[in-house]
């Protein structure tokens, strides 16, 4: 697992794959037991957290649904600060237990939103599971329930994580080289 580069920009091996999978198995764990009985409907945000989701959603045993939302609110290696919903949720929620699925929550606008949206539509509960948790970078009320890893306020890819849609597909998390900045 060597450095890696795109668009001139040098990252550095960050975590594993296999840690990443041994995490998700501990989530899945948790969730399994959290929702026994129950049927909750897994809401993935597009597309960073779709290799989480989709690893997540395989290690649970209980039943559950999965569905997408897109949501946007990067460009490049920063936040814009606007988000903007751009493939909607079409399932009725009324009544339903959600877990939303994050890559990562930064400031926390982009999770803050919709949660409250999802509020709104009458979810009997939401829980939030991120991968990576940057908690000296939020500044919203928003605090996840099942978080992969807590991480410095430093820049990512991998794992579906990307830079202008690049590295989504690389298997490690990568974080960028300090002589980049």
């Amino acid at each position: 697992m060597g450095k890696v580069t795109y668009n001139g920009l040098t990252f550095e091996p960050y975590i594993t794959n296999s840690t990443i999978i041994e995490r998700v198995g501990e989530i899945a764990a948790q969730i399994n037991s959290d929702y026994a009985g129950k049927c909750p409907l897994i809401l993935c945000v597009l597309t960073g957290a779709f290799p989480f989701a989709a690893d997540l959603f395989q290690e649970l045993s209980i039943d559950a649904e999965i569905s997408f939302i897109r949501l946007k609110s990067y460009e490049g290696t920063s936040t814009t600060g606007k988000v903007k919903e751009v493939m909607g949720l079409t399932e009725e929620l009324a009544g339903r237990h959600v877990i939303v699925v994050e890559d990562i929550i930064d400031t926390g606008k982009t999770i803050k939103k919709l949660v409250d949206d999802l509020g709104e539509k009458g979810a009997a509960s939401i829980k939030v599971a991120t991968l990576l948790y940057k908690p000296e970078s939020v500044q919203y009320d928003i605090t996840p329930d099942y978080v992969g890893f807590e991480i410095p306020s430093k820049f990512i890819i991998g794992y579906g994580l990307d830079l202008d849609g690049l590295a989504r597909n690389l298997k490690d998390i990568y974080s960028i080289c300090e002589n980049n900045l």
